[in-house]
């Protein structure tokens, strides 16, 4: 676990989350994930053109715990990312046309020039502070819902 984030905080946080996430409706503004380790919300930006998913994260000086970017795709693809001008750590999670979490990157590092390889079959990947995939055991298998990922998603907002 990262410095700063503190277990009971994180469940405090997912906990006070669940009842949300179990009756909430989709909106485009936030992302629901559940796994055996429980539900958990982000809001989120969501970048689903070139130009949103090139700028990415870039230049943020900080983001808040509960808030992280999505990458949509608009058809599967090999997903690659590199942290070039981004500042803060993140994870990077990354989710096939399911929304089923394939992947997991924890604490990419600022600045770091090296690809972060996704894998193929990425339609969208969830940004949020580094540390904290691993502090709410956030990991492959793990489900995703928003309406950019469609009625076929193993957990869509039909459900």
């Amino acid at each position: 676990m990262s410095a700063g984030w503190g277990r009971k905080a994180i469940l405090a946080l997912v906990a006070a989350a669940l009842p949300a996430v179990a009756s909430a409706e989709c909106a485009e503004d936030q992302i629901d994930l559940r796994g055996d380790w429980g539900s958990a919300r982000f809001s989120v930006e969501v970048a689903d053109d070139n130009e949103e998913r090139a700028r990415g994260l870039m230049f943020r000086e900080s983001l808040p715990r509960s808030a992280g970017m999505l990458f949509i795709y608009p058809q599967p693809q090999h997903a690659s990312f590199w942290m070039k001008n981004t500042l803060i750590p993140l994870d990077m999670i990354f989710a096939d046309a399911h929304g089923v979490v394939t992947r997991v990157h924890s604490e990419a590092i600022p600045g770091d020039l090296t690809p972060i390889d996704g894998g193929p079959g990425v339609v969208a990947v969830l940004e949020i502070n580094g540390g904290l995939a691993e502090a709410l055991n956030i990991a492959p298998g793990t489900q995703m819902r928003h309406p950019a990922l469609g009625e076929d998603a193993a957990w869509s907002c039909a459900d």
